[in-house]
């Protein structure tokens, strides 16, 4: 089941949706969107969909920057803001669940998400789609400055044709993290990562390692 939230009870607002599974497993995941989309994105929407489908409650939602303008991308002044919507979404989806909660996002969200958490480790883990380690074309403008900080478990899903950062790139950038990655490789995939040429079942494919690496990671720390 999925019902529209909006929560304006403190700044930021969150706005978003949330996906309630027919039988929970107690675990949370907030989920947002890259610099050209929104909560809505095609990719949102499958992957959102396949974890619900898993028993997580999930909310997908719209960063501040996209609550403020529909269209465009964010302004750099307002990265410290959508930080802090991430924030209070974490808040907010401790209303719904009991368990561990994760946070999530593709590109630009994926990337805000990881310099909330190298700040505070506010969550269980990270679950990082398309990070943008660098602008197409631009590989000394590396953004894994902060990754030395991240002590929170963190999955990446890739493409391998992602102009924003070679496989081995990524590779390379993840042992920069402390914390216990996974790296999930998807073949022919582009930044979207869910395009024409990524393998078909790849939100439930996302899921299932997804589970498989918390799963590690919890029993490690136990």
């Amino acid at each position: 089941m999925i019902r529209e939230l909006i929560d304006d009870s403190a700044g930021p607002r969150v706005r978003g949706y949330l996906h309630l599974p027919a039988k929970s497993n107690c675990e949370g995941l907030v989920l947002t969107h890259g610099a050209g989309a929104n909560c809505q994105s095609r990719l949102l929407l499958a992957v959102a969909g396949a974890f619900e489908e898993a028993g997580f409650t999930v909310l997908r939602c719209d960063l501040p920057f996209r609550q403020e303008r529909p269209h465009g991308p964010p302004f750099p002044g307002g990265a410290e803001k959508d930080r802090a919507g991430l924030r209070r979404a974490v808040e907010v989806l401790r209303n719904s669940v009991t368990g561990r909660i994760f946070l999530g996002g593709h590109s630009y969200g994926g990337r805000q998400a990881t310099m909330l958490l190298a700040e505070e480790p506010l969550v269980a883990g990270l679950l990082l789609l398309a990070y943008p380690l660098h602008p197409p074309r631009k590989p000394e403008q590396i953004r894994t400055g902060h990754f030395p900080k991240l002590t929170t478990p963190a999955m990446f899903v890739h493409g391998s044709r992602d102009p924003f950062g070679s496989q081995e790139e990524m590779q390379s950038a993840l042992k920069l993290i402390v914390a216990p990655t996974r790296l999930l490789e998807v073949a022919r995939a582009g930044h979207e990562v869910l395009d024409k040429k990524a393998a078909d079942g790849l939100p439930a494919r996302i899921v299932s390692v997804f589970q498989e690496f918390f799963g590690e990671s919890q029993a490690a720390h136990t």
